[in-house]
């Protein structure tokens, strides 16, 4: 018996930048309930939760397998901020800010619960996030989106202000 073929998907990577903070179009608060919080001591179970649920229809793999420890470490990165959006008190997104040694902050890790999608949250939330990345300091904000994400990532990205600056493609695994 032959084993089962593997069937390779294309994928396209865009990367993003805001390099003056005079750039960002910021977007409302979409709902009165929504707030943004940083997180500190973020336990393990609610950052993997966090992660799988944003990021179960987009691919995201790479952290699933985590550890606790592994989590804890990755949380405990002092250039690392956790934000999440909550609506009406229940958690309705988040994202991560990485500092770098050039004095860029990348965002890192961003996205909507599913069921918070098509309200205007993401708008909001990426207003958010890159007005944080400019407060802690950011000499440029930038991060990457891929055909993977949410199909209104990238415009959203552009219409706050991100320009793209290089594209990639590579292949994940389709099946």
């Amino acid at each position: 018996m032959s084993a089962p073929r593997q069937t390779l998907r294309e994928v396209k990577r865009t990367y993003l930048e805001m390099s003056r903070r005079e750039e960002l179009r910021p977007a409302a608060v979409p709902d009165s309930g929504a707030r943004v919080e940083q997180v500190i001591g973020c336990p393990a179970s609610f950052y993997r939760y966090l992660y799988a649920e944003v990021g179960r229809s987009h691919h995201w793999v790479d952290r699933a397998g985590w550890t606790d420890d592994e989590i804890a470490s990755h949380l405990a990165n002092p250039h690392l901020t956790l934000w999440v959006l909550y609506v009406s008190g229940a958690p309705g997104g988040y994202f991560e800010l990485l500092g770098h040694a050039d004095g860029a902050v990348e965002l890192a890790y961003f996205g909507l619960l599913p069921e918070f999608k098509g309200r205007g949250l993401g708008k909001y939330l990426l207003t958010v996030a890159t007005e944080r990345a400019w407060t802690s300091g950011a000499r440029r904000v930038w991060l990457h989106t891929c055909t993977l994400d949410d199909p209104v990532a990238l415009p959203n990205y552009i219409a706050r202000g991100f320009r793209p600056f290089r594209e990639e493609t590579y292949w994940v695994d389709g099946g």
